[in-house]
């Protein structure tokens, strides 16, 4: 039986949190996520709904600093050499840089980011207050993933072999942003980080 990795497991506690836990959800209509699907890409979203109030600054920061996110940026350092630091997520969430790692900035709005790396896109996106007092918000985060260019190529075997886990890791990599966005967002209040 396949178990849940110790560190995604512990993602994935949202008991004591004031975030529900991630849960697959549809592509939200007019997205860039959207887009990507209307172009005959693969795509998952999955989102979680916070009592708090988000921005989304803070939010692309929180995701790209998350402890979960950190084991990847490592990787990417180790093999590819193409790691990056918390600094570099500040300075992404603030628009102040359109890379990161081996990401592009693709497209961006004041509430989506779509970064790319060849056939693959990382999506994030701040939904709309949740609450009549404009508290709470829903925070999204999704992938894309393109065939290759020869026709009725299908994904690939790579893909095919690793879709278990991406159907997992998604929802760590959410539930340890959201975790990590009280911090982010103390920090903008307390003056280290511009207040977003």
């Amino acid at each position: 039986m396949l178990r849940t990795p110790a560190p995604l497991k512990g993602a994935l506690d949202c008991a004591n949190s004031v975030v529900a836990c991630p849960t697959t959800c549809e592509v939200p209509t007019g997205s860039m996520l959207e887009r990507c699907r209307a172009a005959k890409a693969y795509v998952d979203c999955y989102k979680a709904s916070c009592e708090r109030p988000a921005s989304f600054a803070g939010f692309v920061e929180a995701f790209y600093s998350s402890p979960i996110f950190k084991l990847e940026r490592g990787i990417l350092g180790l093999v590819l050499s193409k790691g990056a630091s918390d600094e570099d997520a500040r300075a992404l969430a603030e628009n102040r840089n359109q890379r990161f790692a081996i990401w592009k900035v693709e497209e961006r709005n004041e509430t989506e980011i779509l970064l790319s790396t060849g056939r693959t896109r990382s999506w994030l996106m701040v939904g709309p207050p949740t609450e009549p007092n404009g508290l709470g918000v829903t925070l999204f985060f999704g992938s894309a993933v393109f065939p290759p260019s020869r026709s009725g190529s299908g994904m690939g075997l790579p893909f095919n072999a690793l879709l278990g886990f991406h159907k997992l890791y998604p929802k760590a990599l959410l539930a340890s942003a959201v975790s990590r966005l009280p911090d982010i967002q103390a920090q903008a209040r307390a003056g280290t980080g511009d207040p977003h």
